[in-house]
């Protein structure tokens, strides 16, 4: 944890928090904080800076805060993303939070196994709980969006041309395909498939309806959870 996020229900008085938990556990297992430490600190959509801990017991934490720093800036990307297996979602929606992803649409593809959209990691609370994992980590309190698609075809058909418009739309497939573009300048629309790769039809309509055409990263096949940040470091 290299940012204590806090919550608007954590404040006790217009600089004054009080937490207790997950974060107080935190502060006592991992920091071995003590009164008087400070830290690094952030409310959750709003601006970071410094608490100085005032008192530290078994059941609460006191921090005084000072609050003077901007979120860092997010990336100018939406990402569709096949639906991976429950336990990569999790990784994945720490990784995207902590790279500065705004929004995130899971869709569904032929090759996502039906038995993924039962996850109970796709619950609004447990999705939230992974995002806040990822802000934790890069330092950041703005919590990226996450749409849920569990139809590809009206969704790419429908919606994604408005939220792919203005962009560069990108699907990221292997294959006999231009490279990935590097340091992108200006927003990108980039969908990645399942591990099994995206299958034809889906590409071809991804690019018809959308306008997002394949890009790959060579001849190796990559897990999702390595294809999304390999594909966001070379793009921006």
């Amino acid at each position: 944890m290299n940012l204590l996020l806090l919550e608007d229900a954590d404040f006790v008085g217009v600089d004054r928090v009080r937490l207790s938990g997950r974060r107080l556990k935190h502060l006592h297992e991992v920091h071995r904080a003590a009164a008087g430490d400070r830290l690094r600190v952030g409310r959750l959509g709003g601006l970071m800076g410094e608490g100085h801990l005032l008192s530290l017991d078994e059941a609460h934490a006191e921090l005084e805060v000072e609050l003077t720093q901007a979120a860092p800036a997010k990336l100018p990307l939406t990402l569709v993303l096949a639906l991976p297996r429950p336990k990569m979602l999790k990784r994945t929606l720490q990784t995207i939070a902590a790279m500065g992803v705004p929004r995130l649409v899971l869709v569904n593809s032929y090759r996502v196994e039906k038995s993924f959209w039962q996850t109970p990691f796709l619950e609004a609370e447990a999705i939230r709980e992974q995002l806040i994992l990822g802000l934790e980590q890069a330092r950041d309190t703005l919590l990226p969006e996450v749409l849920i698609e569990k139809r590809f075809k009206p969704f790419v058909e429908d919606r994604l041309p408005l939220l792919a418009a203005g962009s560069l739309g990108l699907v990221g497939h292997p294959g006999d395909h231009p490279p990935c573009p590097r340091a992108v300048e200006g927003p990108v629309t980039l969908a990645i498939g399942p591990e099994g790769g995206w299958i034809p039809y889906e590409v071809e309509l991804l690019g018809q309806a959308a306008g997002l055409r394949p890009v790959q990263l060579g001849e190796r096949i990559l897990r999702v959870e390595t294809a999304v940040p390999a594909l966001l470091a070379r793009l921006f």
